[in-house]
């Protein structure tokens, strides 16, 4: 089992490390995460030793970009790409919610050889099953969801079935509300091989990797 942990200062990005982590989701301040600076991202591969996924999102807010926003986005794969990070994490969706799969194959073919990882862009599309397959069509290596649901615990069912239909193409990464006391059942439940939580409070963190070493 590997847990992803999100962090977004260089102190928690540490201590996730120490914690457990098996690869960290490096964003900057702003909710839901968006671009980590330059320096930031300098200064966490420069001292963590496990791989680094870095945030291309410009703006808090819904996942439709205008042209100007896209540009912005291209400049920070190239960033994140420049910098050695291990991958990059990504998403944009049309008005409709439906992913925008023109741009994500423009920003993708960008950031190879780079992993590729999709965020909860993913949650927000009206129907999970054409949407992970678009996602398989585009190569995308890992995607980030909580089933449609609020939280991964009350995705269980979903994240299950899209695990089953990924059969091995790409990786479902369960995450929104994974704790120590949860991630048994939704591990169970799915049969993923990696979660995603915050690592923002370092003692809850700890507690999660603890609960998911003793997993079978």
């Amino acid at each position: 089992m590997l847990v992803e942990a999100y962090v977004d200062q260089l102190d928690t990005a540490l201590a996730a490390e120490r914690n457990g982590a098996g690869r960290l989701e490096l964003c900057g301040p702003g909710e839901g995460g968006l671009t980590p600076s330059p320096e930031l991202l300098a200064a966490v591969l420069a001292t963590v030793r496990i791989p680094v996924h870095a945030m291309t999102r410009p703006r808090t807010g819904d996942f439709v970009y205008s042209r100007a926003e896209f540009a912005q986005m291209r400049d920070e794969v190239a960033m994140i790409k420049a910098a050695g990070a291990a991958g990059v994490v990504l998403g944009i969706s049309h008005v409709d919610g439906t992913l925008d799969v023109a741009r994500m194959g423009e920003l993708i073919a960008l950031a190879r050889p780079m992993r590729v990882g999709v965020h909860r862009a993913f949650d927000r599309t009206p129907d999970a099953d054409p949407a992970l397959d678009q996602l398989i069509a585009l190569g995308v290596d890992v995607v980030l969801a909580a089933g449609h649901a609020p939280t991964a615990e009350e995705g269980i069912g979903t994240l299950a079935r899209l695990h089953r239909r990924a059969a091995g193409r790409t990786v479902i990464m369960p995450g929104g509300g994974v704790r120590a006391g949860n991630v048994r059942r939704i591990v169970s439940g799915t049969g993923v091989g990696e979660v995603h939580a915050r690592a923002s409070d370092p003692e809850v963190f700890a507690a999660l990797c603890a609960a998911v070493r003793g997993i079978p």
